[in-house]
């Protein structure tokens, strides 16, 4: 099955010619015009917390280490994230040649609450992100949409709309795009996430696959799949195997997506694996 993105693109220049929705908002609808390879920070966690970097050395890691053109910051990483602190971060990043792309956004609530007043909170905590991904560049934030355990998928949907409605009221001004990955729960469910990417609709909201390795329980590729037009980024792994890498990657490209590839392979080793394999059949070199 070849997934095209073209239907999800149609109905955004629809709207937008019929003027329920402003130009800038079809701009952010739009696919990159090339394909890249990122780092996400999450790849070198276990090195932060022995203290052998900070997110502000970040830039450097991955340019001098990687020779990678892009960053995925993770927000429970920033030491003090005030702006002078942001400005350092922005200049470290312009001086190395480096691509600011998302923050993923963990320990701010999760995106299906089952109450108002979670849900409200949720939005509240968010919106300082979209402040520093904004003043950064990025160009999206990452979120976590679990739900609560054995929650009713039609009541789900209902809690995870309302969110995310309410949260992009206040991240479209900022032309930054909300993202959703894939971190268990309703979100592991590719079907509830189609639902829930066609319920909200609009352009500014979109899914960050997790190429996490296939289980019992979960089928990642099947996953990729159905979320590939949607999709505002990849969280890449390296598969179990070269093959399976090599056919994920290929669906991405029949899909139309074109865009970041953040490496999220833990370790140096692995990092240095992906951007060979994301070199090879990606990129051709």
């Amino acid at each position: 099955m070849k997934i095209n993105r073209r239907g999800f693109m149609e109905k955004t220049v629809s709207l937008a010619a019929s003027g329920l929705i402003a130009p800038s908002v079809l701009k952010a609808s739009e696919s990159f015009a090339k394909d890249d390879i990122s780092l996400a920070q999450w790849a070198l966690v276990d090195e932060i917390k022995a203290g052998k970097w900070k997110t502000l050395d970040f830039p450097r890691v991955a340019r001098e280490d990687f020779g990678l053109n892009g960053i995925e910051f993770v927000n429970t990483l920033f030491e003090v994230p005030t702006e002078s602190y942001l400005k350092q971060l922005k200049k470290n990043a312009e001086d190395q040649g480096v691509t600011m792309i998302l923050i993923m956004v963990d320990a701010e609530g999760d995106g299906c609450m089952p109450t108002k007043e979670g849900r409200r909170q949720f939005d509240i905590n968010h919106r300082k992100w979209i402040d520093a991904a904004q003043y950064l560049g990025c160009h999206a934030i990452r979120t976590n949409c679990r739900g609560p355990e054995n929650v009713d998928k039609k009541e789900a949907l209902k809690y995870a709309t309302e969110s995310y409605n309410m949260l992009l009221q206040y991240a479209v001004p900022a032309k930054i795009k909300v993202l959703i990955e894939n971190h268990g729960g309703v979100s592991n469910d590719g079907d509830f996430m189609v639902s829930l990417m066609k319920s909200v609709n609009n352009p500014f909201f979109g899914t960050y696959p997790d190429w996490r390795k296939p289980a019992p329980d979960f089928d990642n590729y099947v996953y990729l799949q159905k979320t590939l037009p949607y999709a505002a980024g990849m969280s890449y792994r390296n598969q179990p195997t070269e093959e399976l890498t090599a056919k994920m990657i290929k669906l991405c490209q029949d899909s139309g997506y074109h865009g970041w590839y953040g490496i999220e392979s833990s370790g140096r080793d692995e990092i240095k694996k992906g951007k060979e394999l994301l070199n090879k059949y990606l990129l051709g070199k």
